[in-house]
């Protein structure tokens, strides 16, 4: 009842619109996903998976949330919304940790064993955003909405766009010319991208400057 209770108070400190627990419990999605998460997680450690996996699914039919019952979750976890959200076998996540609907924390296929991010404490992940791989979003930092995250994100920091780059690091403001997320999530299109537009430039300051002599 105490990880309830918690859970119950999270919600209302997070969503102004929640006017009181027995609301929260009766009718928002998260919370119902997360009791039969809890009750499927129980049935997974006993080795019963076929079971932990049924109960799961009837979770996802009656909320749209899918968790795996083997993903481990902390305290006072919020889905807010919540249609849509789908949570991976390893995924891990802190305490105190904020997704919005349409979240996906999941896989490439590219990983075996691990497979699924971690996130740290007081994370939050806006709607829509997809943080895909066996890496970690460190504590207290923010995934945007809509945003893909491929690799790390360092504590204390925010990530957006597709793919994710930095805007804040540490609570200081990242500008285009300072460091740049790629230099956490290596994107090798944005590189050609860049390769080719300095490419550019070079030719047509030689055809000017031909013109200019011609």
């Amino acid at each position: 009842m105490g990880r309830l209770r918690e859970t119950l108070q999270a919600y209302q400190d997070r969503d102004p619109a929640a006017r009181s627990k027995l609301e929260v419990f009766l009718l928002y999605p998260g919370v119902g996903a997360t009791i039969c998460y809890w009750a499927a997680h129980g049935l997974h450690r006993a080795g019963l998976k076929f079971l932990a996996r049924w109960l799961s699914q009837c979770a996802r039919f009656w909320t749209g949330i899918e968790i795996h019952p083997a993903a481990k979750i902390g305290r006072r976890f919020v889905i807010d919304h919540g249609h849509g959200v789908v949570i991976g076998e390893t995924t891990e996540i802190g305490d105190d940790c904020l997704i919005y609907q349409g979240v996906t924390l999941g896989g490439t296929g590219k990983d075996k064993g691990k497979r699924h991010p971690t996130l740290g404490n007081n994370v939050m992940i806006g709607a829509g955003a997809q943080v895909l791989g066996p890496f970690k979003i460190g504590d207290n930092s923010l995934v945007a909405a809509g945003a893909v995250v491929l690799s790390p994100v360092p504590p204390d920091s925010t990530a957006v766009g597709v793919p994710a780059r930095l805007t804040r690091v540490n609570g200081v403001q990242v500008t285009p010319e300072g460091d740049k997320l790629y230099d956490v999530i290596y994107d090798p299109l944005f590189e050609e991208i860049t390769g080719l537009w300095e490419h550019i430039q070079g030719l047509e300051a030689q055809l000017k400057k031909r013109s200019e002599e011609g």
